[in-house]
């Protein structure tokens, strides 16, 4: 648990500092996007493996951690593709009967 929390603070003091240097970079938004995506891979990393018994020291332990993650990243796009299917197929022109109701009273 202890390694987790230095390798997010590390990661974190990283960040930080990356988004120090991108003030003075000409490429902000290059560097803002790594920052996001850095921290997204943390972030997502430590919710994936909370509460799992995941072995970083072994080859075999860094192998099944990465299938759990891909897996629950795999996952969440999956997720993200079907709402984004849903709210497309779904009727956005509105109720039209309500309306023509509403204009003869």
């Amino acid at each position: 648990m202890w390694t987790v929390i230095i390798v997010v603070l590390a990661v974190l003091l990283l960040a930080i500092w990356m988004f120090g240097e991108a003030k003075r970079s000409s490429h902000k938004l290059v560097s803002i996007f790594i920052i996001v995506l850095i921290l997204f891979l943390v972030l997502s990393m430590v919710f994936v493996f909370s509460g799992k018994q995941v072995d970083y020291k072994t080859v075999p332990g860094l192998f099944s951690a990465g299938k759990i993650y891909f897996s629950w990243l795999g996952g969440a796009f999956g997720n993200v593709k079907a709402i984004t299917s849903n709210a497309i197929n779904m009727n956005w022109k509105g109720n039209e009967s309500t309306v023509l109701n509403s204009t003869k009273k």
